[in-house]
């Protein structure tokens, strides 16, 4: 494609800008201009409309096995997490992270880097470069490779057992519905009238936001809100709950809350935004929080307050397949209430993660071709908020576990009793797991640090593996690390084993040892 031609646009998704070398080779990648599609098989044993993570590993994984297979995307291949999610978003906090890092070099006994500044520029084409290296990975050019026929285009279920895409009909015996979902936006009056942003758009900044309005203090609005500030924008973060990431543990919450103010983002809880306007070249909200009314003046609005499924101009009413505001409605084998047709990943999941779509798709492959019974209830879905300090969690919350009348013990290692926590000056934070009342079996876990996304792995394996706070209390983990904070909750289970009997007892034979 030529320099000079202008951004590819879709009826579906804005266009990637700014339109320079990474974004044309992204484009290259994962929707070429020139593709041609194939002459469709007679017929497939999986055609799988959607192309981001759910989509690809459904794709590669059948074809590997042998399956013939579609895969029919409209817009950009690798979906949320290549485009507009994971990668570009973790590119832009890896910048804002080592801008901090250097910021507070001081305390390391560092001089003289104190002052340094930022070239928002040279970050987000840093972020559009890295993103364009990672896209072959899920390149049209590579999926025909692996044996996929791939069609660009809508898809539409035409028939009982056909989709159509750009004219043609593609027969098979199981499909696969991976469409995801996409940014939504709450009735706010006047939001439609303004040039918000939404994680669709905001990577296509090129120009650092003097003042940026946030709505919505979840996983997305904290990420961006915290990157944001340490970029060097004044942050006004919204939300409606009285504290941000509110599904999360609310000392975990807490924590992080606290490293956004001390990063400098100005967050209103409990606030409802009347409405919003544009005047010149800056928006107007208006908002009250806590009975006080307050007019916020910004340069951007970035609105991160949920997302929508996919599912319009499907034709499911075609085929059978029941849906809602919510997705595609599924049972636990990802069925849908066409026995033939399937889902993964956003579209169905009330985890909207990568890693939670890429093994709902393994589950498809299993019971779509092999008549398997493989469950999505039987994954163990950890998650991570990528803020300074991170913060993640596996399994049950401990009111979760009230709500289903499990008893449980709680288990609490502060970071400050972790001596590598402490040489890294990162000791705000916690590990907490929770397990069955009087036993070691981990029902649940909370980490607060700057690495917990690593950190929580250990606890999520030990919980598939059925390995208790025994065992990783008697683990030898390296000294010193972090790591090593999980390991003394072990230690801390085992304490509760020596009663006031064990103790007497203990001491007894030893005196006779004497």
């Amino acid at each position: 494609m030529k320099p000079d031609q202008p951004a590819p646009r879709s009826e579906t998704s804005p266009p990637l800008l700014p339109w320079d070398e990474h974004n044309r080779k992204l484009y290259a990648n994962v929707h070429p201009q020139d593709w041609q599609n194939p002459e469709p098989a007679s017929r497939y044993n999986l055609v799988i409309i959607g192309g981001g993570t759910a989509g690809l590993v459904a794709a590669a994984g059948a074809a590997g096995l042998g399956a013939k297979v579609a895969l029919v995307e409209r817009h950009l291949l690798g979906g949320d997490c290549l485009n507009t999610g994971c990668v570009p978003s973790k590119a832009l906090i890896s910048a804002a992270r080592a801008l901090a890092q250097v910021r507070r070099a001081s305390e390391f006994g560092v001089t003289g880097v104190q002052q340094a500044r930022l070239d928002f520029g040279a970050v987000m084409e840093r972020m559009r470069g890295l993103r364009a290296d990672i896209s072959p990975h899920d390149s049209a050019a590579r999926f025909r490779e692996l044996g996929v026929d791939v069609f660009i285009g809508s898809a539409t279920f035409s028939g009982s057992d056909t989709v159509e895409v750009a004219g043609k009909n593609l027969r098979f015996a199981k499909a696969v519905i991976a469409t995801g979902a996409r940014p939504s936006a709450p009735s706010i009056p006047g939001l439609a009238d303004i040039p918000y942003l939404t994680s669709e758009t905001l990577f296509s900044l090129t120009e650092l936001p003097k003042r940026l309005g946030i709505l919505g203090g979840g996983p997305i609005g904290c990420e961006m809100a915290q990157c944001f500030a340490r970029f060097g924008s004044e942050v006004f973060l919204i939300e409606s709950s009285d504290h941000v990431l509110s599904r999360e543990d609310r000392d975990a919450a807490n924590l992080v809350q606290a490293a956004l103010i001390r990063d400098g983002v100005q967050i209103l809880c409990q606030a409802k935004i009347q409405g919003v306007s544009k005047a010149g070249n800056t928006i107007l909200m208006q908002i009250e929080s806590r009975e006080k009314r307050s007019t916020i003046i910004v340069d951007q609005l970035l609105v991160a307050t949920g997302r929508t499924p996919n599912v319009e101009r499907l034709g499911l009413d075609t085929v059978g397949v029941e849906f809602d505001q919510k997705g595609v409605k599924v049972n636990d084998r990802l069925q849908t209430t066409n026995p033939r047709i399937y889902a993964c990943g956003d579209i169905c999941s009330p985890y909207r993660f990568t890693h939670a779509a890429d093994f709902m798709a393994r589950i498809v492959i299993q019971n779509a071709l092999f008549k398997g019974r493989a469950k999505v209830s039987s994954l163990i879905i950890p998650w991570c908020t990528y803020t300074s300090p991170e913060l993640a969690h596996v399994g049950l919350y401990e009111d979760q576990a009230a709500a289903q009348d499990i008893a449980i013990d709680t288990f609490t290692q502060q970071l400050t009793g972790v001596d590598r926590a402490i040489l890294d000056s990162e000791m705000e934070g916690f590990v907490r797991v929770h397990v069955r009342k009087g036993t070691d079996t981990i029902l649940g876990a909370t980490i607060v640090a700057h690495h917990a996304g690593d950190l929580i792995s250990e606890l999520t394996l030990a919980m598939k593996a059925g390995i208790g706070l025994k065992t990783i209390s008697s683990t030898i983990h390296p000294y010193p690390t972090q790591a090593d904070a999980i390991r003394k909750i072990g230690d801390l289970y085992n304490r509760t084993r020596l009663t006031p009997l064990v103790k007497r007892l203990m001491a007894k034979w030893l005196s006779w040892q004497r």
